[in-house]
């Protein structure tokens, strides 16, 4: 029943993505607020610059452990349990932060919060592929990455205005940024388990034809895309399709969180107070929104998905280039609103990716091994970009290595287009070898 199509993904899209999209942001705030605690947390412990970003930094090495066990446990006992533990535990992690001590603390913090969070954004991607055909994803992905967005210029106002919260209650302000941003994921875990629906099939919102609808079309995309299930879900990180786009993603997580991270130190170089700061910052990722919304939803209407990738990350490149020698700090900040939005653009495009060979709790396991793998980029940032601030005493001097990172993202584009099409179904419907 053709005329099911839009009604059904508009109920599916209004139940779904804005509270999918709501829990994005209350993860992205509990990742990026070590970027605003440290204005203050730095200088309470006795960290230098480079000791403050090996222990953020340390997140992504829990997260990249935990990744591909968790959304295989995910794609197994389904969901709506798997991403309420997932949400509750990494809010308690969150608020113990706000009582760390010392520097051993922090590391060890740090590392569990990305072993709470671990299989959250894989296991979000997981759940989606269950519920939108092939055309959808990439306007969906970048509907729920446009809360990331909007995370950064909540967590930049909030986060700017809970430093300045200093001895109210007797807290330091890095202290309520722990506190004040760990809570609404604790209750937002609770939530989750009795408001998420589990599967489409299980669904209480959708009728009996527009499920119909949806299981057919899925089945049918499944046959046509030659969609591999391994015979263990673990198995798909031999697949060298999986390899290489886990390689391909590494810019731009790197690129994303060494511009995120350091975005508000570099805006306090204009010498603003700590809530201007956070205002200031809500510009770029306004940016950012606008562009995860134009770019999947033009790339959806063209069918192209090379050149949406390519060109937002060599402007990013460019912007992030320019920003070193210009002069003028308001034109700086705004080569680097430009680049942030360069950079977040093409992931929604890049995510559609991997549902297109695979399927079932093989999808789960690679697409957590692309991100786990991928978002190792997180951790690179996190420790090269303040030492390169340290060695070079300039605060904009990483960014020539982000600029980088974006360009050889974009070359990479062409080598995994070239590498999916060789793997593509050949006559009859067989795939070729995955090798």
């Amino acid at each position: 029943m053709p005329e099911s199509r839009p009604q059904t993904i508009a109920k599916i899209t209004w139940r779904l993505m804005p509270f999918l999209g709501l829990l994005y942001l209350i993860a992205y705030i509990d990742r990026q607020n070590v970027s605003y605690a440290k204005l203050q947390m730095v200088g309470d412990l006795g960290l230098s610059e480079a000791a403050y970003g090996l222990g953020a930094s340390l997140f992504f090495i829990g997260y990249f452990l935990f990744e591909v066990p968790s959304n295989v446990i995910l794609a197994r006992v389904g969901a709506r349990r798997w991403l309420a533990r997932i949400i509750f535990s990494w809010g308690l992690v969150t608020i113990a932060l706000a009582f760390t001590q010392n520097a051993t603390m922090f590391y060890i913090l740090r590392f569990l919060l990305g072993a709470a969070e671990a299989g959250f954004f894989p296991g979000v991607l997981f759940a989606l592929t269950l519920w939108f055909p092939q055309m959808y994803r990439g306007r969906m992905v970048g509907l729920f990455m446009a809360w990331s967005a909007l995370a950064n210029a909540v967590g930049s106002t909030v986060g700017g205005a809970l430093l300045d919260l200093h001895g109210v209650l007797g807290l330091k302000g890095w202290e309520w940024v722990f506190i004040a941003t760990g809570i609404p994921a604790v209750v937002m875990g609770v939530v989750t388990y009795f408001f998420l629906p589990e599967r489409p099939e299980t669904a209480t919102f959708l009728d009996a034809g527009e499920k119909k609808w949806l299981h057919d079309v899925l089945e049918r995309e499944n046959a046509a895309q030659g969609k591999q299930q391994h015979g263990s879900p673990f198995a798909a990180l031999l697949d060298r399709r999986v390899q290489l786009l886990a390689l391909f993603y590494v810019a731009f997580p790197l690129g994303a969180y060494g511009l995120s991270y350091w975005l508000p130190t570099v805006v306090k170089g204009f010498g603003v107070s700590n809530t201007t700061n956070g205002l200031l910052n809500v510009i770029p990722w306004a940016c950012v929104a606008l562009a995860l919304w134009w770019v999947p939803r033009n790339a959806a209407r063209t069918g192209d998905q090379t050149w949406h990738i390519v060109i937002p990350a060599l402007i990013a490149a460019v912007c992030l280039a320019l920003s070193v020698v210009v002069p003028g700090n308001a034109v700086k900040f705004a080569l680097l609103c430009v680049a942030a939005a360069g950079i977040f653009a093409p992931q929604p495009v890049f995510w559609s990716l991997p549902p297109s060979f695979l399927s079932g709790a093989t999808a789960a396991a690679g697409i957590a091994a692309i991100n786990s793998v991928g978002n190792l980029g997180g951790f690179i940032a996190q420790n090269a970009v303040p030492w390169i601030g340290d060695v070079t005493g300039s605060q904009l001097a990483p960014m020539w290595f982000l600029a980088a990172c974006m360009v050889l993202g974009a070359l990479m584009t062409f080598v995994v287009q070239a590498a999916l099409r060789r793997h593509k179904p050949a006559a009859g419907g067989r795939m070729r070898p995955a090798e």
